[in-house]
Protein backbone atom coordinates (compact mmCIF):
# COMPACT_ATOMS: atom_id res chain seq x y z
CA UNK A 1 0.00 0.00 0.00
CA UNK A 2 1.50 2.98 -1.01
CA UNK A 3 -1.39 5.63 0.17
CA UNK A 4 -4.12 6.08 2.32
CA UNK A 5 -7.37 7.56 0.06
CA UNK A 6 -10.18 9.23 1.25
CA UNK A 7 -12.58 8.75 -1.22
CA UNK A 8 -16.13 8.07 -2.13
CA UNK A 9 -18.18 7.32 -5.67
CA UNK A 10 -17.66 11.24 -6.21
CA UNK A 11 -14.33 11.81 -5.87
CA UNK A 12 -11.21 11.32 -3.77
CA UNK A 13 -10.90 14.51 -1.38
CA UNK A 14 -7.64 13.28 0.61
CA UNK A 15 -4.35 11.12 0.45
CA UNK A 16 -2.27 10.38 3.22
CA UNK A 17 0.84 8.92 1.18
CA UNK A 18 3.24 6.03 3.44
CA UNK A 19 7.25 6.18 3.45
CA UNK A 20 8.98 4.96 1.11
CA UNK A 21 10.54 2.48 4.21
CA UNK A 22 7.34 1.25 4.84
CA UNK A 23 6.36 0.61 1.40
CA UNK A 24 9.85 -1.33 0.31
CA UNK A 25 9.07 -2.60 4.25
CA UNK A 26 5.68 -3.97 2.97
CA UNK A 27 7.03 -5.54 -0.18
CA UNK A 28 10.13 -7.18 1.16
CA UNK A 29 7.88 -9.03 4.00
CA UNK A 30 5.38 -10.68 1.46
CA UNK A 31 8.67 -12.01 -0.76
CA UNK A 32 10.70 -12.82 2.17
CA UNK A 33 8.14 -15.29 4.04
CA UNK A 34 5.24 -16.45 1.38
CA UNK A 35 6.38 -14.86 -1.67
CA UNK A 36 4.23 -14.47 -4.77
CA UNK A 37 3.42 -15.75 -8.47
CA UNK A 38 2.89 -12.55 -9.66
CA UNK A 39 3.11 -9.09 -9.26
CA UNK A 40 1.16 -5.69 -9.68
CA UNK A 41 1.62 -2.15 -9.44
CA UNK A 42 -0.58 0.48 -9.48
CA UNK A 43 -0.69 3.87 -7.20
CA UNK A 44 2.65 4.96 -6.78
CA UNK A 45 2.36 8.75 -6.01
CA UNK A 46 5.60 10.45 -6.21
CA UNK A 47 9.10 9.54 -7.33
CA UNK A 48 10.01 8.62 -3.83
CA UNK A 49 7.93 5.91 -3.50
CA UNK A 50 7.85 5.18 -6.90
CA UNK A 51 11.79 4.26 -6.11
CA UNK A 52 11.13 2.64 -3.02
CA UNK A 53 9.18 0.08 -5.07
CA UNK A 54 11.69 -0.51 -8.02
CA UNK A 55 14.17 -0.99 -5.26
CA UNK A 56 12.03 -3.69 -4.51
CA UNK A 57 10.96 -5.77 -6.61
CA UNK A 58 14.24 -4.96 -9.29
CA UNK A 59 16.29 -7.72 -8.44
CA UNK A 60 13.24 -10.68 -8.57
CA UNK A 61 12.13 -12.53 -11.64
CA UNK A 62 8.54 -12.60 -11.09
CA UNK A 63 5.92 -11.50 -13.61
CA UNK A 64 5.23 -7.86 -13.21
CA UNK A 65 2.12 -6.00 -14.48
CA UNK A 66 2.41 -2.22 -14.21
CA UNK A 67 -0.57 -0.19 -14.21
CA UNK A 68 0.97 3.09 -14.66
CA UNK A 69 -2.05 4.78 -12.46
CA UNK A 70 -2.07 8.72 -13.47
CA UNK A 71 -5.41 9.86 -12.39
CA UNK A 72 -8.50 8.62 -11.00
CA UNK A 73 -11.78 7.81 -12.73
CA UNK A 74 -12.76 10.98 -11.13
CA UNK A 75 -10.10 13.03 -12.30
CA UNK A 76 -7.64 13.60 -9.24
CA UNK A 77 -3.97 13.15 -10.03
CA UNK A 78 -2.70 9.92 -8.49
CA UNK A 79 1.60 10.47 -9.91
CA UNK A 80 3.04 13.28 -9.75
CA UNK A 81 4.62 14.29 -12.93
CA UNK A 82 8.42 13.73 -11.21
CA UNK A 83 7.48 10.57 -10.72
CA UNK A 84 6.84 9.62 -14.25
CA UNK A 85 10.82 9.35 -15.41
CA UNK A 86 11.18 6.53 -12.14
CA UNK A 87 8.32 4.93 -13.66
CA UNK A 88 9.72 5.08 -17.12
CA UNK A 89 13.27 4.30 -16.23
CA UNK A 90 13.30 1.92 -14.09
CA UNK A 91 9.91 0.20 -13.81
CA UNK A 92 8.87 0.11 -17.53
CA UNK A 93 11.91 -2.48 -18.74
CA UNK A 94 10.88 -4.54 -15.31
CA UNK A 95 7.35 -5.03 -16.36
CA UNK A 96 5.95 -8.07 -18.31
CA UNK A 97 3.49 -6.16 -19.54
CA UNK A 98 1.96 -2.74 -18.88
CA UNK A 99 -1.37 -1.82 -19.61
CA UNK A 100 -1.84 2.18 -19.98
CA UNK A 101 -5.45 3.86 -21.36
CA UNK A 102 -4.55 6.31 -24.18
CA UNK A 103 -4.00 9.49 -22.05
CA UNK A 104 -1.49 7.30 -20.04
CA UNK A 105 0.44 6.47 -23.34
CA UNK A 106 0.43 10.33 -24.43
CA UNK A 107 2.16 10.74 -20.79
CA UNK A 108 4.79 8.49 -21.11
CA UNK A 109 5.94 8.30 -24.86
CA UNK A 110 4.04 11.58 -26.41
CA UNK A 111 1.70 9.23 -28.65
CA UNK A 112 -2.01 8.91 -28.86
CA UNK A 113 -2.88 5.95 -29.59
CA UNK A 114 -6.23 6.20 -31.37
CA UNK A 115 -5.45 4.18 -34.65
CA UNK A 116 -3.36 1.46 -35.72
CA UNK A 117 -0.68 3.62 -36.75
CA UNK A 118 -0.50 5.22 -33.39
CA UNK A 119 -0.50 2.04 -32.03
CA UNK A 120 2.25 0.80 -33.42
CA UNK A 121 4.57 4.10 -33.03
CA UNK A 122 3.34 3.88 -29.72
CA UNK A 123 4.39 0.07 -28.76
CA UNK A 124 7.68 0.76 -31.03
CA UNK A 125 8.40 4.31 -28.24
CA UNK A 126 7.39 1.84 -25.09
CA UNK A 127 9.72 -0.92 -26.97
CA UNK A 128 13.09 2.07 -26.84
CA UNK A 129 11.82 2.34 -23.09
CA UNK A 130 12.29 -1.82 -22.76
CA UNK A 131 8.76 -2.56 -22.04
CA UNK A 132 7.74 -5.14 -24.23
CA UNK A 133 4.64 -6.07 -24.18
CA UNK A 134 1.81 -2.92 -24.08
CA UNK A 135 -1.98 -3.42 -23.55
CA UNK A 136 -3.42 -0.54 -24.75
CA UNK A 137 -6.81 0.13 -23.14
CA UNK A 138 -9.41 1.59 -25.67
CA UNK A 139 -11.72 2.77 -22.64
CA UNK A 140 -11.30 6.48 -23.19
CA UNK A 141 -11.87 6.46 -26.79
CA UNK A 142 -15.71 7.43 -28.16
CA UNK A 143 -16.83 4.87 -30.51
CA UNK A 144 -19.36 2.62 -29.73
CA UNK A 145 -16.71 0.10 -29.65
CA UNK A 146 -13.88 -0.38 -27.16
CA UNK A 147 -10.73 -1.76 -28.45
CA UNK A 148 -8.31 -3.18 -26.43
CA UNK A 149 -4.74 -4.37 -28.07
CA UNK A 150 -1.99 -6.11 -26.34
CA UNK A 151 1.14 -5.25 -28.55
CA UNK A 152 4.56 -7.65 -28.65
CA UNK A 153 7.93 -6.43 -30.53
CA UNK A 154 8.36 -10.21 -30.56
CA UNK A 155 5.11 -11.62 -31.65
CA UNK A 156 1.29 -10.46 -33.17
CA UNK A 157 -0.93 -8.63 -31.15
CA UNK A 158 -4.33 -9.46 -29.91
CA UNK A 159 -6.71 -7.31 -30.44
CA UNK A 160 -9.98 -7.38 -27.84
CA UNK A 161 -13.50 -5.88 -28.66
CA UNK A 162 -16.72 -5.38 -26.56
CA UNK A 163 -19.35 -2.84 -27.01
CA UNK A 164 -19.17 0.55 -25.23
CA UNK A 165 -21.53 -0.19 -21.85
CA UNK A 166 -22.99 3.07 -21.04
CA UNK A 167 -22.54 3.52 -17.77
CA UNK A 168 -20.86 5.62 -14.97
CA UNK A 169 -20.34 2.79 -12.80
CA UNK A 170 -16.73 2.15 -13.96
CA UNK A 171 -14.59 2.67 -11.01
CA UNK A 172 -11.46 1.13 -10.87
CA UNK A 173 -11.98 -0.90 -14.42
CA UNK A 174 -7.89 -0.03 -15.07
CA UNK A 175 -7.02 -1.35 -11.78
CA UNK A 176 -9.55 -4.43 -11.77
CA UNK A 177 -8.28 -5.62 -15.39
CA UNK A 178 -4.34 -5.40 -14.52
CA UNK A 179 -5.03 -7.20 -11.33
CA UNK A 180 -6.98 -9.71 -13.11
CA UNK A 181 -4.11 -10.03 -15.39
CA UNK A 182 -2.05 -10.51 -12.57
CA UNK A 183 -4.05 -13.24 -11.27
CA UNK A 184 -3.76 -14.88 -14.43
CA UNK A 185 -0.07 -14.88 -14.79
CA UNK A 186 0.33 -16.36 -11.33
CA UNK A 187 -1.85 -19.15 -12.12
CA UNK A 188 0.53 -19.41 -14.87
CA UNK A 189 -1.38 -18.64 -17.97
CA UNK A 190 0.04 -17.48 -20.94
CA UNK A 191 -0.03 -13.54 -21.15
CA UNK A 192 -1.97 -13.35 -24.05
CA UNK A 193 -4.74 -15.93 -22.50
CA UNK A 194 -4.30 -13.92 -19.11
CA UNK A 195 -5.30 -10.33 -20.44
CA UNK A 196 -8.34 -12.26 -22.79
CA UNK A 197 -9.84 -13.80 -19.68
CA UNK A 198 -9.10 -10.60 -17.75
CA UNK A 199 -11.02 -8.50 -20.51
CA UNK A 200 -13.75 -10.72 -20.23
CA UNK A 201 -13.98 -10.73 -16.56
CA UNK A 202 -14.03 -6.74 -16.49
CA UNK A 203 -16.59 -6.57 -19.02
CA UNK A 204 -19.17 -8.85 -17.17
CA UNK A 205 -18.10 -6.68 -13.90
CA UNK A 206 -18.89 -3.91 -15.52
CA UNK A 207 -22.20 -5.17 -16.76
CA UNK A 208 -23.34 -6.45 -13.14
CA UNK A 209 -21.90 -3.69 -11.52
CA UNK A 210 -24.43 -2.51 -8.21
CA UNK A 211 -25.06 0.29 -9.07
CA UNK A 212 -23.63 1.94 -5.27
CA UNK A 213 -23.42 5.90 -4.99
CA UNK A 214 -23.72 8.92 -6.78
CA UNK A 215 -20.68 9.09 -8.97
CA UNK A 216 -18.83 6.48 -10.10
CA UNK A 217 -19.78 3.26 -8.70
CA UNK A 218 -17.72 -0.10 -8.31
CA UNK A 219 -17.72 -2.99 -10.73
CA UNK A 220 -19.46 -6.24 -9.55
CA UNK A 221 -16.11 -7.99 -8.22
CA UNK A 222 -17.96 -11.00 -7.58
CA UNK A 223 -19.12 -11.52 -10.85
Amino acid sequence: MTAITVQDTTGVSAIQLMTPEIVRGQIEAALNDIGADAIKIGMLANAVLAGAVADAVGQTDIPLVLDPVLVSTSGSLLLEPQALEVLKQRLLPRATVVTPNLPESAALVGILPTDDHGIHQAAQAFALLGARRVLFKGGHDSGATVRDILTDVDGPSLVLEAPRQRTRHTHGTGCTLSTAIACGLAKGQRLGEAVERAHAFVQNAIRTAPGFGRGHGPLNFLS
